[in-house]
């Protein structure tokens, strides 16, 4: 059974901190890029920052640059997410992601989703 457990979201006032963490289980994690997404209320959903795998090359949305930093950690099958000078438009739902294929004959490509982490971000 795959599983991706969002953890650390929390309240913090505007210009503070929090550290996202994503743990994967089920998947060969190694194969699947990882993202995180967020979605605010009434809004739809929206990259946030992504990381693949192999290189590990990452991508940002204008928003998230500067300010936010996504790491893995395929020994852990961790994927975590930095987000530094937090302001209330960060305030949101945040929802990890995998995206790969399990190998060994297996190359169907294959999305998972967490259940999501609020953010909120007020004084």
């Amino acid at each position: 059974q795959v599983q991706l457990v969002e953890s650390g979201g929390g309240l913090v006032r505007p210009g503070g901190s929090l550290r996202l963490t994503c743990t994967a289980s089920g998947v060969t994690f190694e194969n699947y890029a990882m993202s995180w997404y967020r979605q605010a209320l009434g809004q739809e959903r929206e990259l946030v920052a992504g990381i693949g795998n192999i290189d590990q090359p990452t991508k940002y949305a204008d928003s998230a640059k500067g300010r936010f930093t996504i790491s893995r950690d395929d020994a852990k099958s961790t994927v975590t997410l930095q987000m530094n000078s937090l302001n209330p438009e960060d305030t949101a739902v945040y929802y990890c992601n995998a995206m790969g294929y399990e190998g060994a004959g297996d190359y169907r490509v294959k999305t998972y989703w967490g259940q999501g982490t609020q953010v909120t971000v007020s004084s």
